[in-house]
């Protein structure tokens, strides 16, 4: 359920009903399916599962951390990724961490100088965000900003907090958080069933070969730790000679 060619066909599926719109075209439409990322742990796969898209002629929007210890955005080689995605076609949004944070106007503050940042950082527009595991009374705040899109304000998100997955809601909203499809799967029934529907993904989750929760953790582990491995030798002249000692994976599949 969570291969690359599954998503192909949740693409299809999507295409096929013709009513694909990013979040600015959604304001206009009274039918419209948006697809969504949020981006943890790896720019590496949300780069692959872009890739995928490209090949269907398809087009998203991908939410990236500012703040992540996983990933630094601002490295060059995500960097160049993420010219690489925008200058592709894909759209580029913030995705924000509360880290704590619960005073409302900071947080407002805080994410349109994180969008500032990033901005300037990369050197195109960013105008949308999503929040990093929003509290209910983050949701509940509809947080609207002049000129920024928030993937969750209520025209494009609907905040019940006794929402269940058999809720009528106006808008459908589904994600795959946890490896988990809990709110119903994008396939060709459930697509014909809502006029308003956001989906959201996490790249992590996706993998050519499509694994299990578990095996799917050993993999994203094991290419973390290449990119350890990638890292220091690049930056360090003394660790070459040591390199094979480092070379068998931590992790068998």
């Amino acid at each position: 359920m969570f291969s690359f060619d599954d998503y192909r066909e949740i693409i299809r599926v999507i295409k096929e009903s013709g009513r694909y719109a990013t979040y600015e075209e959604a304001l206009n439409k009274d039918e419209f399916i948006i697809m969504r990322h949020d981006v943890e742990y790896s720019v590496e796969r949300a780069y692959a599962l872009s890739k995928v898209e490209e090949s269907m002629d398809f087009r998203s929007t991908f939410f990236f951390q500012w703040t992540n210890n996983s990933y630094n955005i601002l490295s060059r080689k995500n960097r160049d990724i993420l010219t690489d995605m925008h200058e592709r076609g894909q759209n580029i949004g913030l995705h924000f961490a509360l880290n704590g944070m619960t005073d409302m106007r900071l947080v407002r503050d805080r994410i349109r100088q994180e969008i500032d940042m990033l901005s300037n950082m990369l050197g195109f527009e960013i105008n949308s965000f999503s929040i990093h595991r929003p509290s209910p009374s983050v949701l509940a705040e509809n947080i609207k900003l002049n000129g920024i899109l928030n993937a969750y304000q209520d025209d494009f998100f609907v905040f019940d907090p006794k929402a269940t997955p058999e809720s009528k809601l106006d808008i459908k909203y589904m994600s795959d958080a946890n490896h988990i499809w809990r709110y119903g799967y994008p396939d060709e029934e459930t697509i014909k069933k809502h006029d308003k529907i956001q989906i959201l993904t996490h790249p992590f989750a996706w993998t050519k070969k499509g694994y299990d929760n578990l095996n799917n953790y050993k993999t994203l582990v094991n290419e973390k730790y290449v990119e350890l491995i990638d890292s220091i030798d690049n930056e360090c002249k003394d660790f070459g000679p040591l390199r094979d000692e480092f070379e068998k994976l931590p992790i068998e599949i």
